[in-house]
């Protein structure tokens, strides 16, 4: 990845837009990011600031984030300071990953003010910072740095404002042209770039390396046009994959060998690249508890299977009682009280072999005879209770496990649908709530094909059954992962063409436990062949008349059927 100084100075760029904009709203979904809504040159835009570790970011999105019912207090700071001010201007700071917005607004008694919301995106050191511009004092962050743990600044309500520590290089966009031309006069490395100038991540220092290779002389004339290009915003925002690891720039990234993804925007390539990462880390936040709870339920009913399949195996040894009791039936005047064992033919063997049968010296032929029946009947009853209660935890442990699988491709809304059946299940209690929300009605995804007919896709069970027996029509095609825990789908189209079948089919294999995998069989046939055993668990059901048809889930198909 590389959200260095040089992608900062092209996002800087593209944010330009927003100059002159009135911020319409403040959102605060979780305690790392903030969503400002702002309304310029006759649109709304959302602009997101993530202070994330591994996310940390500044970007115009598409996407939607579900807010917290009562907003957090570093969301509610911000509505009073800066909530309908003006974007008088957006600049970067000294070529490093530091972005400064230039607000106007009103104080309490109506004077015009001034503030700068300044985001630093610095890995952990991350920040998002309100300060009073006059006095360069600090309104308030949304990550409080005291002198305990940084001597060079503290960051807290009050203080002056102190930017991060300024490093030793030179700013490529005033890179002095006859200081160029002495540096690049011998070979340079990677490291030597990076060292040697602000915002060069070693992935853009390689980059820039790899298209002077053939052309070393001109390096220092090709270093400002490479710059160039990030000033005017990046020339062809680009996202690669290269064994797994994901890399992106503003520029083609000529030097890599990989998959290869353009983008018309820098924001919309790191909504590609960051928003199912960073919306799973939100689901992570809200659902850690949730999801060690299931694991442990597993956990607890693999054993609770091991326990039963041991007692099983002993309950099947009732066979054995019985021919103990009918033979020793049979040879009631062959022994006396007080044998410990008798031996005798067992008439029902082909080969007359002997059998050898241990007994009671206490209890008499017939009371021994009778011992024998009598664990025949309970083992019996046993067989038939343990296996229900093997099927029964067989049942459980599947359940649990499509709701792990739920859990890690839910967002935070689906999260509370849930609990809510977990609770409704009896397995576990429903959180207090300090507001008391009405029922609403499930809420499945929906997705619009690239011939334009709607897909809806159900994220927990509540969804799955409330799509598949309330919202779809007898008529219309319903689709699952065969043999694979996954979400419902339909396609709103009772006579859907081939290509929106197969995109239908991607999202199913998208939202299921073979996320990861390929050529992954779907299901499909008309919703009228869907059908609820009576007493079954959410999300179970049965189908027939189905065709099957094997896709590899695609990420990318995914968003692009979302966003359209």
């Amino acid at each position: 990845m590389a959200y260095d100084g040089l992608f900062t100075l092209a996002m800087t760029k593209e944010l330009q837009k927003l100059t002159t904009g009135r911020i319409a709203k403040v959102h605060q979904p979780n305690a790392q990011e903030v969503i400002l809504t702002i309304r310029a040159n006759g649109k709304n835009h959302k602009l997101l600031f993530s202070i994330h570790s591994s996310y940390a970011r500044v970007h115009l999105t598409d996407q939607s984030v579900e807010n917290p019912s009562e907003p957090p207090m570093f969301c509610m700071l911000l509505r009073k300071h800066i909530e309908g001010g003006i974007i008088e201007s957006i600049r970067q700071i000294d070529g490093d990953r530091i972005i400064v917005f230039t607000i106007t607004s009103k104080n309490e008694i109506g004077d015009r003010i001034t503030r700068e919301l300044i985001a630093e995106i610095m890995g952990r050191h991350s920040n998002l910072i309100l300060i009073e511009k006059e006095s360069h004092k600090i309104v308030d962050s949304l990550k409080h740095l005291p002198p305990s743990l940084n001597s060079y600044r503290t960051v807290l309500p009050g203080q002056a404002y102190i930017a991060p520590p300024p490093q030793d290089k030179v700013n490529p966009t005033e890179a002095d042209a006859v200081a160029l031309q002495s540096f690049f006069e011998t070979e340079k490395t990677a490291q030597d770039i990076v060292q040697h100038f602000t915002g060069f991540s070693p992935l853009h220092a390689k980059e820039f390396l790899y298209r002077i290779e053939k052309n070393h002389d001109a390096a220092a004339d090709y270093f400002n046009s490479y710059i160039e290009s990030f000033q005017h915003g990046g020339d062809q925002p680009t996202y690669v994959e290269v064994n797994g690891k994901i890399h992106f720039s503003p520029t083609p990234l000529t030097h890599l060998d990989g998959k290869s993804t353009s983008f018309d925007t820098l924001s919309s390539l790191l909504d590609r690249v960051f928003f199912a990462r960073a919306e799973r880390d939100r689901v992570k936040q809200q659902a850690g508890d949730l999801e060690r709870w299931l694991q442990n339920e597993v956990n607890k009913l693999k054993l609770k299977l091991k326990k039963l399949q041991k007692d099983l195996q002993q309950a099947t040894r009732l066979d054995q009682y019985q021919l103990y009791g009918e033979l020793l039936m049979a040879n009631i005047y062959n022994f006396d009280k007080g044998a410990k064992e008798i031996t005798v033919e067992n008439y029902y063997d082909e080969n007359q072999a002997a059998v050898t049968i241990p007994l009671n010296e206490r209890k008499t032929p017939i009371e021994n005879a009778q011992s024998y029946y009598t664990r025949y009947n309970k083992a019996k009853n046993a067989l038939i209770m343990i296996q229900e209660q093997i099927d029964k935890t067989n049942d459980d442990i599947t359940y649990f496990e499509m709701l792990s699988q739920q859990v890690q491709q839910a967002s935070p809304h689906d999260i509370e649908e849930i609990r809510e059946e977990l609770a409704e299940q009896g397995f576990m209690k429903m959180r207090a709530n300090k507001r008391r929300k009405k029922p609403t009605k499930p809420m499945p995804e929906d997705f619009i094909s690239s011939t334009g007919i709607r897909i809806s896709v159900g994220k927990n069970n509540k969804q799955n059954d409330y799509l598949t027996f309330k919202v779809a029509k007898k008529s219309e095609i319903w689709m699952h992962t065969k043999d694979i825990p996954g979400s419902h789908v339909v396609i709103h189209d009772a006579d859907p063409d081939e290509e929106t079948i197969r995109e239908a089919a991607t999202l199913s294999a998208y939202f299921s436990k073979a996320r990861e995998s390929s050529s992954v069989p779907v299901d499909y046939t008309e919703a009228r062949h869907v059908k609820k055993p009576n007493g079954s668990k959410p999300g179970f059901v049965i189908y027939f008349e189905q065709k099957t048809i094997f896709v590899t889930p695609d990420e990318e198909l995914v968003m692009k059927l979302k966003k359209d």
